[in-house]
C-alpha cells in the first residue's frame, strides 16, 4: 500500500516531465526524426540550470529568508509581488523574473500562495511583452522586422498595461493572512554575498555582456563549497528539454500545412497553446510581414495553457514541487482557468482595438 501511494505521489508531482517525455517520443516518431536543438535553446537550458543553483544557494544562505520576513511585515503583499514581477520581467525576461520571485513567494508564511503564483505568472508574461528584451519572441520580432523601439512599445503597450491594471485591481482585493508567529531569523551565511555576485554575473550573461560559459563559475563554486545548492529540480530542466523538442517537431509538422498568413494574431495565439510562443513566432515570421499582429499573438498566446510560455512551466512546477501532491489538481484547475480568462480578455481587447483602429 505504501509503495502504491509513493508511485501515485510521484505521478502527481512529476506528471509534467512524464507527459512531456511521452509527447517528445510521439511527435518524434510522427516526424521520423530527432528534434533539432539550436545553440540558443541549449544556452537557455544552461542559463536556467545555473540560475536554479544560484537561487537555491541564496535560499540556503538565509538571505532570501530574511528578505521574505521583511516582506511579511509590510502591507499590500500581493500588490508588491505583482508589481515587482511585472517590472523585473521587463528587464531580465519573464523566465528569470519568476525564477527569482516565485521561490521568494513560496518562502513567505502566508496563505493564498497559489493565487499569488498564478498572478505572478500573468504579470511576468504581460510585463515582459512591453520591451524588446523582455522575452525571446520579442527580441526576434524586434530584430527580424527591424522595428523601432517607439513603434514596438506603442503597439504592445495596450496589452501590457491592460493586464497590469487588472492585476493591480485583483491584487488589492486579495486578503492575505500571515500564518507565522514572531521568531528570529537565523544568521546570514557569508556565502550569500558570493551568490549575490554570481546572480549578477548570470544576469549580465543574459544581456550578453559575458559569454554563457561564464556560468561554469557558478557550478564550480557549488561543487567546491556548497554541493547542496546543486539539489535543484532537474525534472523541470528535463521537461524543458522535452518541450523544446516537441516544439521543434510541431514546427516541422505545421510548416508543411501553413500556406498563407491568414489571421496572424488568432493563429499565432492559438498555436502558442501547444507549441509555446517562441517557436510559434519563429514559424509565423516566415509567412507574414504583419509584425504587429504577430507581436500581439505571440505574447497573448503566453496566457492559457501551461505550454503557452516557458514562464508558465516555471511558475507551475515551482509551486507543485513546494505544495502537497493532493493540492496539485486544484492548483492546476485554478492556473488554467485564470490563464484562459486572461487569454480571452486579451483577445477581446485586440479585436476591440482593431475594430476602432486604435
Amino acid at each position: 500500500m505504501k509503495t502504491k501511494f509513493t508511485l501515485i505521489d510521484f505521478v502527481l508531482r512529476e506528471w509534467l516531465v512524464i507527459a512531456s517525455g511521452v509527447g517528445f517520443v510521439v511527435t518524434s516518431l510522427f516526424t521520423r526524426q530527432f528534434p533539432h536543438y539550436t545553440l540558443n535553446e541549449i544556452e537557455v537550458l544552461f542559463i536556467l540550470f545555473v540560475l536554479f543553483v544560484v537561487v537555491n544557494g541564496l535560499q540556503r544562505s538565509g538571505l532570501l529568508l530574511k528578505l521574505t520576513r521583511s516582506i511579511e511585515k509590510g502591507k499590500a503583499i500581493p500588490l508588491k509581488l505583482v508589481l515587482a514581477t511585472f517590472f523585473l520581467s521587463m528587464l531580465v525576461t519573464n523566465d528569470i523574473a519568476l525564477v527569482v520571485i516565485v521561490p521568494l513567494t513560496l518562502s513567505l508564511n502566508i496563505n493564498r500562495k497559489d493565487i499569488l503564483v498564478i498572478l505572478e505568472a500573468l504579470s511576468a508574461n504581460s510585463g515582459s511583452a512591453l520591451t524588446p528584451i523582455g522575452n525571446p519572441q520579442n527580441i526576434y520580432i524586434y530584430w527580424f522586422y527591424n522595428v523601432s523601439l517607439g513603434a514596438f512599445i506603442k503597439t504592445i503597450a495596450p496589452f501590457s498595461l491592460f493586464i497590469l491594471l487588472l492585476l493591480i485591481v485583483f491584487s488589492i482585493f486579495i486578503k492575505i493572512r500571515n500564518n507565522s508567529k514572531e521568531y528570529q531569523v537565523g544568521k546570514i551565511s557569508g556565502k550569500a554575498y558570493v551568490y549575490v555576485t554570481l546572480f549578477i554575473i548570470v544576469l549580465l550573461t543574459v544581456f550578453r555582456v559575458f559569454p554563457v560559459s561564464i556560468g561554469l563559475v557558478v557550478l564550480l563554486f557549488a561543487l567546491l563549497f556548497d554541493r547542496k545548492a546543486l539539489q535543484i529540480d532537474y525534472a523541470l530542466l528535463l521537461s524543458f528539454f522535452f518541450f523544446f523538442g516537441i516544439a521543434d517537431n510541431f514546427r516541422t509538422i505545421l510548416t508543411s500545412e501553413i500556406t498563407h498568413s491568414g489571421n496572424v494574431f488568432l493563429l499565432s495565439a492559438l498555436a502558442s497553446q501547444i507549441m509555446s510562443n517562441v517557436p510559434t513566432t519563429l514559424l509565423f515570421a516566415k509567412f507574414t510581414s504583419n509584425w504587429e499582429a504577430l507581436l500581439w499573438g505571440s505574447n497573448v498566446g503566453g496566457f492559457g495553457s501551461l505550454f503557452g510560455s516557458l514562464a508558465n512551466l516555471i511558475a507551475y512546477k515551482f509551486y507543485i514541487t513546494h505544495d502537497s501532491p493532493k493540492n496539485v489538481k486544484k492548483f492546476t484547475v485554478k492556473f488554467l482557468a485564470i490563464g484562459y480568462i486572461a487569454l480571452l480578455l486579451s483577445m477581446a481587447l485586440y479585436f476591440l482595438l482593431k475594430n476602432f483602429n486604435f
